[in-house]
């Protein structure tokens, strides 16, 4: 059976889509203030990063799209590093060279977040291939979206790890939307699950809102994958609140839509389960939230107080 969150996990991984719903709204600020590159957001997605993250374990890696802030959080990324490259800073994970949307952290098993739809679908089966071939531990864990699910790239890396029994959990967060365009007019079905079974390949849809349901989901799916090497499909129901790219006011969303998910914010419902259980107290809430702010108040002064890479250092770490 798996286990599902411990008494002291739920408070924890409240307090991560906290950190990380800050970190996307400091961002949002800067944006607007001229102080950061516009950047796409995942804010209302937390209980599905969060979910999956703390399911994995170390040897264990990961390839993410351009809303990728959620995932590195969540596995543990300085926010301070993160700022300060996607404000081009040296004091970046990356030196300041790849923006928001190529972050990668090696030493967090991070392997690249890529901003070409799809991209990391067909670079998955490559890493997992390659951590067999070299006997190395873990499986790989390959987040991508609704949209990419329409690529022709999701359905051959599917396809390409069932032949070859490739141990690569794929994780599509469905956010409903498809950069400016809706699900429903470029699917015919709910749900990305149902792909996999032509592939046969596992899989399973699970509340994306609800970070509970997506750690137990995730950790029986990653279980799956350790035991079996092969590949399985976990699809997070989920809603993505902030356009597709900062800025962006959403004049082209139904307001009854944005409404109707608002209802469901994945940390407004993991707060009410806690309050309600006894295990967070309302002046402890505030204190979280303070702490967070805090936090990231301290990461957005590291990032602005980092240099910008010397000239010289233009090509280097540039292989193509």
């Amino acid at each position: 059976m798996t286990r599902p969150a411990s008494e002291n996990e739920l408070p924890q991984l409240y307090e991560q889509m906290l950190l990380i719903r800050a970190y996307e709204e400091k961002i949002v600020e800067a944006s607007a203030a001229g102080k950061v590159p516009g950047t796409c957001t995942s804010v209302g997605q937390e209980a599905a990063a969060v979910g999956v993250v703390n399911a994995l374990g170390g040897d264990d890696l990961i390839l993410t799209n351009h809303r990728s802030a959620a995932h590195l959080i969540a596995r543990g990324a300085d926010p301070g590093r993160l700022l300060a490259e996607v404000m081009g800073r040296s004091a970046g994970y990356c030196q300041g060279k790849s923006g928001s949307l190529h972050i990668s952290v090696k030493e967090l098993g991070v392997v690249l977040t890529s901003t070409i739809v799809g991209a990391e679908l067909s670079l998955a089966t490559g890493v997992a291939l390659a951590q067999g071939m070299l006997g190395k531990p873990g499986i790989v864990v390959c987040f991508f979206g609704d949209g990419a699910a329409c690529e022709g790239a999701f359905h051959e890396s599917l396809n390409l790890a069932s032949v070859w029994n490739l141990p690569i959990l794929y994780v599509c967060e469905n956010n409903q939307w498809q950069a400016f365009v809706h699900r429903r007019e470029t699917m015919r079905r709910d749900h990305v699950a149902d792909w996999a079974v032509p592939y046969d390949i596992p899989a399973r849809t699970v509340d994306g809102n609800n970070v509970e349901a997506v750690l137990a989901a995730a950790r029986a799916a990653a279980a799956e994958v350790r035991a079996s090497g092969r590949p399985f499909l976990l699809e997070t129901y989920t809603y993505r609140s902030r356009g597709h790219f900062e800025p962006d006011d959403q004049a082209y969303v139904d307001p009854a839509e944005r409404a109707a998910w608002a209802a469901r914010d994945p940390i407004a419902a993991c707060r009410d389960r806690l309050l309600a259980s006894g295990r967070l107290t309302a002046s402890q809430d505030a204190a979280l939230a303070d702490k967070v702010q805090s936090r990231i108040a301290v990461a957005l002064a590291f990032a602005e107080a980092s240099p910008y890479p010397a000239l010289s250092e233009m090509t280097t770490d540039v292989y193509a």
